[in-house]
């Protein structure tokens, strides 16, 4: 008598545990400058606002574009076309889409050119403030001691000077032209970033990487701008785009007070300045220079806010994370 032949015995595949069936995604890890590009993109304001600053940008870079568009010149004057038979400026037309000024000259191509104007004294000044705040903020930061009780006493001093009547008084000392403008505005507003910059210093200076670059025999000034300048580097760029509209604004002043580039160079400040005069007869005179500096300066301050509320690590959208 045979044995039956042995079966087969199966395991019957155990059900996987259900903690294991709705297992969470893994957590990737993020940036701070990918949490704050993706919070910014999310800034409907701020993205219109930088869409305004490109358009300006564009503006002013294509300038002469714009005049041979038109077929009018910055400087040239229009007697003929471009004043009324009382001599007054001609109102917004086919010929002259935005009005002309008290010398018959196209508005619209002016503000182009005074577009230039304010964005490269707006730019070159504010990088100048920036490099100087930053350089005595990470100097009297770190060195301590008796370097950041001078430079500390040296920031103070600065502030408390009226920066818009110190610069009127040297600029009519100099004379007016873009490089003054650009130096003024340099040497007298970089204390604010400078104090921004030493706090931030202060607080990092003893941290461990600083401690392990120090131990590693790194020199003082490795350890500033390699080591600790990129961690205060979100603040600066939140500074520099807050500053370059008041920079801007500092230029227009000095403009209107005749204290900027001299005649017939196309600038927001002196066009304003200009059609004081004629306000209540030729209001596009006034008008369209007057928007020109307040789109300017309001896109770049609402593109600013947007920057730093990107960066502010409390912010809603980076403490609980982002989708995707």
């Amino acid at each position: 008598m045979t044995d039956p032949p042995p079966t087969e015995v199966h395991d019957e595949p155990s059900a996987a545990p259900e903690h294991e069936s709705r297992r969470e995604p893994a957590i990737t890890a993020r940036s701070p400058w990918v949490l704050a590009g993706r919070r910014l993109l999310r800034d409907r304001v701020a993205i219109v606002c930088l869409v305004v600053i490109v358009l300006i940008v564009l503006l002013a870079v294509f300038a002469p574009l714009v005049a041979s568009i038109t077929g009018h010149g910055p400087n040239q004057q229009y007697r003929d076309t471009g004043l009324s038979p009382d001599g007054l400026p001609r109102a917004p037309s086919g010929e002259f889409w935005l009005g002309t000024d008290s010398l018959g000259r196209d508005i619209l191509v002016r503000i182009a050119y005074g577009a230039r104007i304010s964005l490269l004294v707006g730019v070159v000044a504010t990088a100048l403030t920036v490099t100087i705040g930053v350089v005595v903020g990470l100097a009297a930061g770190y060195l301590g001691g008796v370097v950041d009780t001078i430079l500390a006493r040296v920031i103070d001093v600065v502030l408390s000077v009226p920066f818009l009547l110190v610069a009127i008084a040297l600029v009519s000392i100099f004379g007016a032209g873009l490089l003054n403008t650009v130096l003024v505005i340099g040497a007298f507003s970089w204390a604010s970033m400078a104090r921004i910059v030493r706090g931030q210093v202060l607080s990092l200076r003893e941290r461990e990487f600083v401690e392990a670059a120090r131990s590693m025999g790194a020199s003082s000034a490795r350890i500033m701008f390699v080591d600790i300048l990129p961690n205060v580097l979100a603040q600066v760029i939140v500074y520099t785009t807050l500053l370059i509209p008041v920079v801007i604004v500092v230029q227009a002043t000095l403009s209107f007070l005749g204290l900027g580039l001299p005649a017939p160079t196309a600038d927001w400040g002196g066009m304003i300045s200009e059609a004081q005069n004629y306000y209540t007869t030729s209001w596009w005179f006034v008008l369209f220079p007057g928007l020109a500096l307040l789109a300017t300066t309001l896109a770049f301050n609402l593109f600013g806010d947007g920057v730093r509320d990107a960066f502010d690590p409390r912010a809603e959208g980076l403490t609980r994370g982002w989708k995707g």
